[in-house]
């Protein structure tokens, strides 16, 4: 740890089981939490589908809507870690409802211009029992810095089991090298950049 500065995140999993049916995506989401403690960032774990999420890009729906719960959360944190499954190739729906309802952030603005988001740094975990991570994070890396985001190097952890040969990572024995060892790079950077961007904010908007 470098600073004893204090920083705050906040993982959305994404799963599609609610609470308390056990979920792959809330474990690799709690290694990078635990991850990020060693580098002084309290953090906490919300399992999305276990919240009625409307549809929309407002950041209140209305009729029981409860994303503005969850907006409130990723206002008060420093890091967001998005966790989520790999379903047909894609992000689960759960994610791809959370990054809409973040699109509209960009009308949310600061004294300044800024869009709420800036100076807030994302990274994505993904897991699945298919193929399809690497094209996850980049669409969940680009809709997140679309909405103010700031996305550190290596900020994207996975897991995919074999092909043609299902398997879910909560059935792992232990987490695979490759795997604990990218958590771990990607949770230094992203205290590293949350640190710096807290320290010295964004320019404000021309």
């Amino acid at each position: 740890m470098t600073s004893t500065s204090t920083l705050t995140a906040l993982a959305l999993t994404c799963s599609l089981k609610p609470s308390p049916e056990p979920s792959s995506s809330d474990k690799i989401a709690t290694q990078v939490l635990d991850e990020l403690r060693g580098h002084g960032v309290t953090g906490e774990l919300v399992r999305v589908v276990d919240f009625d999420v409307r549809p929309g890009v407002q950041t209140d729906m209305g009729n029981g809507d409860q994303w503005p719960q969850l907006r409130q959360r990723v206002l008060a944190a420093d890091i967001l870690v998005l966790a989520t499954p790999t379903w047909v190739g894609h992000p689960s729906s759960v994610a791809q409802r959370v990054m809409e309802r973040l699109d509209a952030e960009l009308s949310e603005t600061d004294d300044q211009g800024r869009p709420s988001m800036y100076g807030k740094v994302a990274v994505v975990a993904v897991v699945g029992n298919e193929d399809g991570a690497h094209k996850i994070i980049a669409d969940c890396f680009q809709a997140l810095n679309d909405v103010g985001f700031t996305i550190p190097a290596s900020g994207g952890t996975y897991w995919n089991s074999e092909a043609m040969n299902p398997k879910d990572y909560i059935e792992l024995d232990s987490t695979p090298d490759a795997v604990a060892s990218t958590n771990k790079k990607l949770a230094a950077n992203a205290a590293h950049l949350a640190r710096l961007l807290k320290q010295d904010q964004y320019p404000p908007a021309q």
